[in-house]
């Protein structure tokens, strides 16, 4: 694998942290224990039992979190303190030779991470504040979907996996400025409607 796929690999698995952190880690931790990549030195520890079993029961609880309105942007802020230094460890420990990590490279997982993670926690609020409940579920499985996808693709096809990461956080940025924007309008609208009726 060229210095180009280890930077894309690194860069992807930093972005699907920022969304989901336990299935990112369990993912890994799979794919290395099962023989289907080389991981590097740093990132063998995600192959112990221990990360696995803990990753793989935060994953699931997660799953269910992440499905209730309110409880999934309280999730959300609470999972600030895993995303950003989960996707900076792991983009490191990827970019990393001598399993030594890098400032660098955990400043760019940090960065990655963190864009992700803002992205979907800014989604879900304004998500929250419409009134009908479907979207947050429409939502919520459509990360579970792209970061299963992408995790399954990062591996064997980085560019790519990390090409589509970066296509649905565009998407996504522009999904959020149409809510905000519907959801803006539509409390406008409320507003005078609330005066009028207390005066």
């Amino acid at each position: 694998m060229t210095e180009a796929h280890i930077f894309a690999l690194g860069l992807a698995l930093a972005c699907l942290a920022g969304v989901r952190a336990y299935l990112t880690v369990f993912g890994v931790g799979i794919a290395g224990l099962m023989g289907w990549v080389d991981l590097p030195s740093a990132l063998a520890v995600t192959t112990s039992p221990w990360v696995l079993g803990t990753a793989g029961a935060l994953a699931v609880v997660e799953f269910g979190a992440d499905k209730i309105p309110g409880v999934d942007s309280g999730w959300d802020l609470l999972q600030t303190l895993a995303r950003i230094p989960a996707g900076a460890f792991l983009a490191a420990a990827t970019l990393s030779d001598d399993g030594q990590l890098g400032a660098g490279a955990l400043a760019l997982g940090a960065t990655a991470a963190l864009g992700t993670h803002a992205l979907k926690a800014t989604t879900r609020a304004v998500i929250n504040a419409s009134p009908e409940p479907v979207s947050n579920w429409t939502a919520s499985l459509g990360e579970d979907a792209t970061a299963l996808g992408a995790l399954a693709l990062v591996f064997a096809h980085p560019f790519i996996a990390l090409g589509l990461l970066l296509t649905v956080m565009v998407l996504g940025a522009l999904v959020v400025f149409a809510l905000a924007r519907w959801v803006w309008r539509r409390g406008r609208r409320l507003l005078p409607q609330a005066d009028a009726s207390t005066a």
